[in-house]
């Protein structure tokens, strides 16, 4: 009996230190469609470093950068430093804002500085009579641009219907951020507005928020009720 404890014990052993083998492994097939990052508000109270650090801790490699990390008017070094330190912890910046636009002048910063960051998606809040200069700006840059949705704090974009309503006869490099947050908030579905707006959503905004009304807000996902 001893002998056979003995020998049940050597081959367990055997079956972990089996497992343990640094052999190769093929890397498994999530079958995803799209890349999760972070949106850079999401650290409106963190610096650069810690931001990055807290990317790193969550295994996340974009991020869409914000301009209290890298100004507007940063010089062409200041970029190349900001980039060299995402690429230090794998991070990619693959778009920039949320920007508020009020002025052609402003539309013009914005897109000469997603060239300079090396970015071609602009998440940004024009105002309504300024569509039609963001679309001359999208096709001489030939970048997509997304409206940031914000619920009914504010009157601009309140919702994926009121974007869809404003891009759907321009150029259809001009689509929406999809919040669903700030879309529940406005007594919207989400779901079914990514379904019918789906063509002209280029980045989504995942959060969780206590009421489909103005006085919900934001909350850890699995919180609140979507």
């Amino acid at each position: 009996m001893k002998k056979i404890l003995i020998f049940t014990g050597l081959l367990f052993s055997f079956l972990i230190s089996a497992q343990d083998r640094p052999d190769p492994q093929p890397a498994p097939d999530s079958f995803e469609k799209f890349k999760v990052a972070m949106a850079g508000f999401t650290f409106v109270n963190f610096d650069l470093d810690k931001s990055l650090e807290m990317m790193e801790k969550c295994n996340v490699k974009y991020l869409c950068i914000k301009d209290f990390h890298l100004p507007l008017n940063s010089s062409d070094q200041e970029i190349a430093d900001f980039h060299a330190k995402l690429a230090s912890k794998g991070v990619t910046g693959y778009a920039v804002g949320p920007i508020y636009m009020r002025s052609e002048k402003e539309i013009d910063d914005a897109f000469a500085y997603a060239k300079r960051v090396g970015v071609k998606l602009i998440v940004g809040v024009p105002n309504y009579e300024l569509l039609p200069y963001v679309e001359k700006k999208v096709k001489e840059y030939d970048f997509h641009f997304a409206i940031h949705l914000h619920g009914p704090d504010m009157p601009l974009y309140p919702d994926a219907d009121d974007v869809w309503n404003h891009v759907k006869d321009l150029d259809p490099r001009i689509g929406m951020c999809l919040d669903v947050g700030h879309d529940t908030r406005n007594g919207k579905d989400p779901v079914e507005d990514l379904k019918k707006y789906q063509s002209r959503v280029f980045d989504i905004h995942i959060k969780d928020v206590t009421g489909a009304s103005k006085a919900g807000y934001s909350v850890e996902i699995g919180r609140g009720i979507i």
